[in-house]
């Protein structure tokens, strides 16, 4: 079978860029991979990075320049030369109807996958060009696929849509041990801080960082995150940027490249998410396959970080802060969290287990 995607933002992952960031990106980037892996064809369509008609291949991942033109007939051309069986898109975007079309058009089946968690209500979804979502809507009547990321998602996605859907996690790579370097490293051992990793968004709510930093004076805090004005008001993430560095508890290291932020996460004592809304944020599946507890204000997919005890989950800042607190003075009980956070990746998360569960969907 063959499969295509359409993404700048994986090939700059596949390639090593720096400046890659996005986890729907990371996602398409990971999924790919792991479907060679298991016999798949894979083919990514870039814009920006190879020349009209350029390849590359990394990681058994074909990536296929289609030129910066008019964006409808690149994606004909590709669709109708590459021949897929299947095409997979990530996120809700206003011309996704389009491109249903345009791939029945190419006899290419397609399957959507929801990352936020409005992008199963249409009129919520989309941040830019908001009047179009009935053609973002039509697309996901007609798509023969949808995937979402937990079981919220599925629940809260149009009941004439729900027979075609199903729950696919992401795949989480888990880190191996390097020479005297062990995969996952004892809580005794980390240094004392705590990890926000993401962009400066508005909703992603540095803000809130800011706060509970400042209540924080004796904790440190490593930031990794640059600035941004998608879906977020401009001069948003320069205010936050002053506010972090006037902090002296605060380490703020600006846009870091994805290796890097995940040695953050991984040496931290715990990460912390301020988040208003998201899916199924990457950080979360980072830090857990590292063995670090997830401290979140508001997330908590099907309840994991409760039910299974991966970190906490706080009703406000002051919980939050009470929190990081208790968990910083118990690296015993962060170790326990960490085992049974790295044994769920482990059983739900792993390259395998996500593409029997992607095949058996399309079955």
């Amino acid at each position: 079978m063959k499969i295509a995607f359409l993404s700048d933002g994986a090939y700059e992952y596949a390639a090593g860029i720096p400046t890659a960031v996005g986890g729907a990106e990371r996602d398409q980037w990971l999924l790919a991979r792991a479907l060679v892996v298991a016999g798949w064809s894979a083919t990514v369509g870039v814009r920006g990075h190879l020349k009209m008609g350029d390849r590359k291949v990394i990681d058994g991942v074909e990536y296929v320049g289609i030129g910066q033109g008019q964006i409808i007939w690149a994606w004909q051309r590709f669709l109708l030369a590459e021949r897929p069986h299947w095409l997979f898109w990530e996120c809700s975007y206003h011309l996704w109807g389009l491109l249903v079309e345009i791939a029945k058009v190419a006899r290419v089946r397609t399957i959507f996958h929801a990352a936020y968690d409005t992008d199963v209500e249409p009129r919520k979804a989309l941040t830019w060009r908001q009047c179009w979502w009935p053609l973002y809507a039509w697309g996901l009547s007609r798509t023969d696929r949808i995937f979402v990321q937990h079981k919220e998602q599925l629940s809260k996605l149009d009941p004439r849509w729900q027979s075609k859907a199903s729950v696919l996690p992401k795949v989480c790579v888990l880190p191996q041990s390097n020479g005297d370097a062990p995969a996952v490293q004892l809580h005794a051992a980390r240094e004392n801080y705590v990890a926000w990793v993401a962009m400066l968004r508005k909703h992603k709510r540095p803000d809130v960082l800011v706060e509970i930093a400042r209540r924080m004076p004796h904790i440190r805090f490593v930031v990794c995150g640059g600035t941004t004005t998608v879906s977020t008001p401009d001069g948003f993430g320069e205010h936050v940027v002053n506010e972090l560095r006037s902090l002296p508890n605060v380490e703020y290291r600006g846009q870091a490249a994805p290796e890097q932020a995940m040695r953050v996460i991984a040496e931290a004592a715990m990460f912390l998410s301020t988040s208003d809304e998201e899916g199924f944020p990457n950080t979360f599946t980072q830090a857990w396959s590292v063995g670090t507890p997830v401290v979140s204000l508001r997330l908590d997919p099907d309840n994991l970080i409760e039910r299974i005890g991966m970190g906490r989950v706080a009703s406000s800042i002051d919980t939050a802060v009470a929190d990081i607190d208790l968990l910083m003075r118990s690296p015993q009980v962060r170790d326990a969290i960490a085992c049974r956070a790295r044994r769920f990746i482990i059983e739900n998360h792993s390259a395998a287990k996500v593409v029997q569960l992607f095949e058996k969907a399309l079955a």
